[in-house]
């Protein structure tokens, strides 16, 4: 990866262009469920979402290959898609960028209240 492209991001449209040109072919109850795994693992993201993409690549060939056994979503993901992007993210106790504003915040107010009060 060139640096140009880290820091202008053109690498990653160019792999979110053929995400979702692969998607594009899978049947409609699959590009469905895909529709719903890239907004729960949003979630997950980093500031550039960087370090989701081998995540959505893995998820995406999976409902490719499923969908090319002739599987359905449910026998693959079951009821619970959300559970499903927790586990890929790692695990059901990851931590979204939420919790880590969250943490940054109460670290901050710790900080100032420490400053005002010592």
């Amino acid at each position: 990866m060139k640096f140009w492209e880290t820091m202008t991001g053109s690498d990653l449209t160019r792999e979110w262009k053929a995400f979702e040109a692969r998607a594009e072919a899978l049947p409609a109850d699959h590009r469905a469920a895909w529709e719903e795994i890239k907004g729960h693992l949003s979630l997950y993201a980093d500031f550039t979402g960087r370090n989701l993409m081998p995540i959505l690549d893995n998820a995406l060939a999976l409902l490719e290959e499923t969908a090319s056994d002739g599987q359905s979503i449910r026998e693959v993901l079951g009821d619970d898609i959300k559970g499903f992007c927790a586990a890929l993210a790692g695990g059901e106790g990851a931590r979204g960028y939420r919790d880590r504003w969250r943490e940054q915040l109460n670290r901050n107010v710790a900080k100032k209240l420490g400053r005002l009060g010592g």
